[in-house]
């Protein structure tokens, strides 16, 4: 059986995008901010929850970039689809995590990484976000800023 998950590319005024730095399998990983599809939503509906959940800004979805899939004996079958951000409400801020309780969450710091910041990173999911996504986004989002209101 698949399970399915979201990522979201948000840019701020500079061009540079939000990730996330979540704990998982003892090692910390930076990450577009996303998670789990749930039961009775469709990928951009969880794309806009999983953002609120974890950075408290309000979006609306526009394009999916990005498929990921990952067939392994320990983890199973799962697929990720990236979406880009077209508008960010509010103020980013780290949020929680609501399938753990306060002394273990995941969810541990949340910056902005411009393209050459985050090909030094260690940890880095998806692996695209060194250099690929940039290739995706392309002329279309080249220079692209998410539209805020505050």
């Amino acid at each position: 059986m698949w399970f399915g998950g979201v990522r979201v590319i948000i840019l701020d005024e500079e061009g540079r995008v939000l990730l996330v730095r979540q704990h998982h399998e003892d090692k910390d990983i930076w990450m577009l901010p996303g998670g789990a599809i749930e039961d009775g939503e469709n990928a951009a509906e969880a794309a806009a929850r999983e953002v609120r959940e974890e950075t408290s800004l309000e979006i609306e979805v526009g394009d999916m970039l990005w498929h990921v899939e990952e067939v392994s004996k320990t983890r199973g079958q799962r697929f990720v689809n990236i979406f880009m951000a077209q508008t960010a409400v509010g103020e980013a801020a780290l949020g929680s995590d609501p399938e753990f309780d306060g002394t273990h969450q995941v969810l541990r710091e949340m910056r902005y990484f411009a393209r050459n910041e985050i090909a030094k990173l260690e940890h880095v999911y998806p692996d695209a976000l060194r250099g690929d996504m940039w290739k995706v986004m392309g002329k279309k989002y080249t220079g692209h800023k998410v539209f805020r209101i505050r």
